[in-house]
């Protein structure tokens, strides 16, 4: 019975209970700056934060990209695409992002502390965007053609979903739904085995990118630089971090051919 317990607990932590911990408490440590941040910026400027809005869109216009409400009016004339989309909106973000988070802890560990770090750095990045930018979401500007999909079609807002508690009113730069899409499915589409399983993970960030245009929550503006702050993320985790700590930060394939069989120290 101890064996077989002692085999389940490694096998769902890989590194015992300390380390296990320790990223727990990383998480709910950035989760904490989070909400220090959206006090001091979330319902204190709306002017600011609609007139952020308004250049962003006069941007897109200027560039001929502003799609956005042909975008989502085509989306509100049929009601089961809507529904999906505010359905993955309210519930898939956090859920999904989790899930993989779990997932590559335990059953792909050592390239767990690549893909935190990769959360960390963005997170960061997004924290200063929401203090300097701020930023009002399309469905606060129905002026503009725009309307809360997931008002009319739920009944509720965003703000009283799942995910209300970490929902900051005016952060719509960037969208951290489309970074936390490309920080998951991206390594997860590296990692799983099966070949279904790989496409869909690829094809999970597009998904994302979907829904947060036809819900009125995010400017293809935001999606870009959502995008961008993944990447940046993953640039400093591999070219600073993963230097840095070889043996203990980079991603599996690199470490396996730089660190051998040096041990395994984590953070």
């Amino acid at each position: 019975m101890r064996r077989a317990l002692a085999a389940t607990e490694h096998r769902l932590l890989p590194r015992g209970w300390r380390d296990a911990l320790r990223q727990v408490l990383l998480f709910v440590g950035t989760y904490l700056l989070y909400q220090i941040v959206r006090g001091l910026v979330d319902g204190n400027d709306v002017a600011r934060a609609s007139w952020n809005a308004t250049k962003v869109i006069d941007l897109e216009r200027t560039l001929h990209v502003f799609v956005e409400p042909s975008v989502q009016a085509w989306a509100l004339g049929d009601h089961w695409i809507m529904d999906i989309a505010d359905w993955t909106y309210l519930n898939a973000h956090y859920a999904v992002s989790i899930g993989a988070l779990l997932f590559i802890y335990m059953r792909r560990n050592d390239s767990f502390y690549f893909v935190r770090n990769m959360f960390m750095i963005a997170m960061m990045i997004a924290l200063v965007g929401y203090a300097v930018y701020p930023t009002a979401p399309p469905r606060l500007m129905p002026e503009w053609g725009f309307t809360d999909a997931i008002q009319q079609f739920t009944g509720v807002t965003a703000e009283q979903g799942p995910s209300s508690a970490l929902l900051n009113l005016y952060a719509a730069i960037p969208s951290m739904h489309v970074c936390f899409a490309l920080m998951t499915g991206l390594p997860m589409a590296r990692l799983v085995r099966p070949r279904p399983a790989k496409i869909a993970w690829c094809v999970y960030p597009v998904f994302i990118a979907f829904v947060v245009i036809v819900t009125g929550n995010h400017y293809l503006t935001d999606v870009f630089l959502g995008a961008l702050t993944a990447v940046i993320s993953a640039l400093a985790a591999a070219k600073l971090l993963a230097r840095a700590r070889p043996d203990a930060w980079a991603f599996y394939r690199r470490r396996r051919a730089a660190a051998g069989s040096a041990g395994q120290a984590t953070a």
